[in-house]
């Protein structure tokens, strides 16, 4: 018999406890490697991809046999998938060792032994009490603790498999796992956190947003996703999801690192990232990274190409990469989220753009625009130009509904900020019987002149000439231009409040 308890399926110690318990994922099981389901090892390789840690096992000799292994399954580890993978371990309690191997990129290692060795601790996060792994910046639910687990598996990091040393070190630890005699405690499932979704009505392929810094920039896009986005079904799972965004970073350079920290992004961590993404060779457990994309899969470093051509010629249209290759990529497994940077002097700087078809709204795309402020920094000193805006296009931008919470946290945070619109100021007055509405710039020249007794023919002028951008403005402008005409059919005077 089982036992709910608090949306908690416990089978006790007298139910179901057998040596020859197999394998059973609750999550991402068609993602696992499956080897032998009565194992009682599970490897996990982070972000190296699985086939290349299944062919190391099995050059190293490594029993894979689906009879005999003792290896129960071989998965990836990404940041998000910590509660999944905790999951998973407690509805299969005979997976008694864990071994860590693989390029760590998002510190995912880290975290999970520091779940077992530290805990979990209450912290506040935008003025909500968030449950934390303690000693990291990994935020997750509270529903999973280290003493829910009857024995808690061993953990051995071995490294990222590129020398002689790790591999060995793999081979060893899987010889010195012995199976034990018994297991301890039943399968337990805990539920992922329910959450509820929905959405504003808008138009879910056309948003656009312009901010000063990239922080600032994330904060907006978190808030739009959260606000508009539409859920999507996918073959990985739910996502909240936006099209086609448009993000404008006027002044792309490091943000306060105090405000950065207040988000889980230290500095320090955005800072080696824009290293590691440019990083030119490819490494064999990894089907594909951005560096090698942009600096030596296509037989040149595309940085140092376009610096030398928008040297000899500012005016270059042709600084353009396309990361990804259909050849390859569209039957691929795992292909390029950026797809394609384009190096553009505008108005004497240097700009980028940036296109991804699909991205991490929370937890990739601060550190993607972070990467693309160093390739940018690179082409710009080489080329003499200096730095420009960077335009991040997004083709697809989501979060995960298992962060949902995170997400709104962000998208709760946003505050009221003034912006003046790009497209200029108006003066609005009253003069010989008509509405006078003068379009100026940024140093006061009169653009153009609108005249009419009503207010509305005015309205759709505005409209029709693209003459205002900003909604803020555009509902001001509309507030005056109603008192305009209330003060015109009263014969008041009128002044701009």
């Amino acid at each position: 018999m089982s036992a709910a308890r608090g949306g908690i399926l416990v089978m006790p110690e007298n139910d179901r406890i057998d040596d020859n318990l197999e394998f059973i994922a609750l999550h991402f099981g068609p993602k696992l490697r499956i080897i032998n389901p009565r194992g009682r090892v599970g490897i996990i390789t982070l972000w190296s991809k699985i086939s290349f840690v299944e062919q190391t096992l099995v050059e190293l000799g490594v029993d894979l046999n689906p009879e005999t292994s003792k290896i129960a399954a071989i998965g990836n580890l990404y940041g998000n998938g910590i509660p999944h993978l905790l999951r998973n371990l407690l509805y299969n309690p005979q997976i008694r060792d864990l071994v860590i191997c693989g390029a760590n990129r998002s510190g995912s290692a880290d975290d999970l032994i520091a779940f077992f060795q530290n805990g979990l601790e209450k912290t506040t996060v935008l003025g909500d009490e968030v449950t934390r792994i303690k000693g990291t910046t990994r935020i997750i639910d509270d529903l999973v603790t280290p003493e829910r687990f009857a024995v808690r598996p061993r953990i051995v990091s071995v490294g990222e498999l590129r020398n002689k040393v790790s591999r060995e070190n793999l081979y060893k630890v899987i010889l010195e796992c012995q199976p034990e005699s018994a297991i301890v405690g039943g399968r337990i499932e805990v539920d992922l956190p329910e959450v509820h979704i929905s959405h504003y009505p808008s138009e879910p392929r056309n948003h656009n947003i312009v901010a000063d810094t990239p922080l600032e920039a994330w904060r907006e896009l978190i808030f739009r996703i959260v606000r508009f986005g539409h859920l999507a079904h996918l073959r990985k799972g739910d996502r909240q999801e936006l099209q086609n965004v448009r993000v404008v970073i006027r002044n792309p350079v490091p943000d306060d690192p105090e405000s950065l920290r207040e988000y889980n992004f230290p500095l320090e961590e955005l800072i080696q990232y824009q290293h590691d993404m440019l990083l030119g060779p490819l490494p064999n457990d990894q089907s594909y990274t951005y560096g090698n994309r942009i600096r030596e899969y296509y037989g040149f470093d595309a940085l140092h190409k376009f610096a030398e051509r928008l040297k000899a010629n500012p005016e270059d249209r042709d600084c353009y990469l396309a990361l990804w290759d259909s050849r390859k990529d569209i039957d691929a497994d795992d292909a390029p989220c950026l797809v394609s940077l384009f190096f553009r002097v505008f108005d004497g700087e240097l700009t980028l753009t940036a296109t991804y078809r699909t991205h991490n709204a929370l937890d990739a795309w601060l550190k993607n625009v972070y990467g693309l402020m160093k390739a940018q920094e690179i082409v710009a000193n080489q080329a003499g130009i200096t730095p420009g805006p960077i335009t991040v296009i997004s083709h697809s931008i989501s979060i995960d509904p298992s962060n949902y919470d995170t997400a709104v946290r962000v998208a709760n945070a946003k505050g009221f900020t003034l912006e003046m619109d790009p497209c200029g100021q108006f003066m609005i007055s009253l003069e010989d019987g008509e509405i006078v509405v003068r379009h100026m710039d940024d140093t006061g020249a009169v653009l153009h002149e609108y005249r009419n007794k009503k207010a509305e023919r005015i309205q759709y002028e505005l409209y029709h000439d693209c003459a205002i951008s900003d909604i803020n403005h555009a509902l001001y402008i509309g507030r005056q231009l109603a008192r305009a005409q209330i003060c015109l059919q009263n014969g008041e005077r009128f002044e701009e409040e």
